[in-house]
């Protein structure tokens, strides 16, 4: 059975502004290591599988970028969404298009920002995902091991449902759940039945097509007059018709919450999701005082401060907690416990109708 993989490459990284921006977001940007994430991301892959299997979504204005920075990525393989409409419409179009190219296929699907350490590791680990999802009709997911009580993430309950399969627990879900409060979040930890959900997941193309038609019947009905369409000129603009009335839901939502045979896959890969700019906390190397740096910086009697410049000096005295981010056009000042609200910001400018600075 072929194995396809899905990369979703259409966000905008709102929480990393300012240097992640609508003609450049977070998943092509270098955060960490010299290529950037989209990069490392097909990178990690095609240790295992051929290019012409991997598939990555976006929206027309970054399906460019992705030419660039991954040439060799066949453009056939460059799926564009009209428009945003969350993950499940976005994995549901992926998901027929593959199928027609390469029909029955196990597909994986995955985030195009996120950092993965151990890649050979993380190789195995889909393998065995393949190995599950392939039995019956499986859906798999990756859950990571929290560290921490971390509220910016969703969770996975596990049941005491688990087997081994190539060394890995397999785990049969309980439920999933939305991001919780800190004291709920330590209550997770502690527990030690809930991981961190991923995002990343494992399923026969089947499988998920017939949950499609099962749970979200509206969604089904528009894929497939899309798929109706065989001419490829109108298969496009078919697409553009149609896509606009997708729901917006997640997959999680719309499937994950809902479907049955779900199973989970814990591990521990030097994760991160890099959601906002307190990560680099977790990713980076930090000088005496416990400050990441990058740029021409200065720092007296700083402590514990995420501090960036794009060329011009930034000079710091006496802080603490927080992150410093200047660009060209652009200078963020605020505090680490705030680094999620970030996209309040973002909103405030369009409501000012300051979108040159988006």
């Amino acid at each position: 059975m072929t194995i396809t993989c899905v990369i979703m490459a259409g966000g905008k990284g709102e929480r990393f502004w300012p240097k992640s921006r609508t003609n450049l977001p977070k998943q092509f940007l270098n955060i960490s290591g010299n290529k950037s994430m989209i990069q490392q991301s097909i990178e990690r892959l095609e240790k295992w599988l051929p290019i012409e299997q991997v598939f990555v979504v976006t929206n027309e204005l970054y399906a460019e970028l992705i030419h660039v920075q991954i040439p060799h990525l066949p453009k056939s393989n460059i799926i564009i969404e009209p428009v945003g409409r969350n993950t499940a419409p976005c994995v549901g179009l992926a998901s027929v298009l593959i199928e027609e190219r390469f029909p029955d296929s196990t597909m994986i699907v995955m985030p195009s920002d996120h950092i993965i350490e151990d890649a050979d590791g993380f190789i195995k680990i889909l393998q065995t995902a393949v190995d599950v999802a392939q039995e019956n009709s499986n859906l798999v997911t990756l859950g990571i091991k929290p560290s921490y009580p971390e509220t910016g993430y969703g969770y996975i309950e596990c049941t005491n449902n688990t087997r081994v399969v190539n060394s890995f627990e397999v785990h049969k879900v309980n439920k999933f759940v939305e991001k919780p409060d800190y004291t709920t979040a330590q209550n997770y930890v502690e527990s030690g039945n809930y991981l961190w959900n991923s995002g990343m997941f494992v399923w026969k193309n089947s499988t998920f097509q017939s949950y499609i038609k099962t749970l979200m019947p509206e969604m089904d009905d528009i894929l497939q007059t899309i798929m109706a369409i065989k001419e490829p000129v109108e298969r496009s603009k078919a697409i553009r018709s149609e896509f606009v009335k997708m729901p917006d839901q997640s997959v999680d939502y719309g499937i994950m919450e809902k479907a049955e045979n779900i199973f989970v896959i814990p591990v521990s890969l030097g994760w991160d999701d890099v959601g906002s700019w307190t990560a680099l906390d977790r990713i980076n190397d930090k000088d005496n005082n416990g400050n990441v740096i990058k740029g021409n910086i200065l720092n007296i009697a700083t402590k514990n401060c995420i501090i960036e410049s794009d060329g011009k000096l930034i000079a710091t005295l006496g802080i603490e907690d927080l992150i410093v981010v200047d660009t060209e056009d652009v200078t963020l000042i605020c505090t680490k416990d705030k680094a999620q609200e970030i996209k309040s910001l973002l909103k405030a400018l369009r409501e000012q109708k300051r979108v040159e600075y988006l």
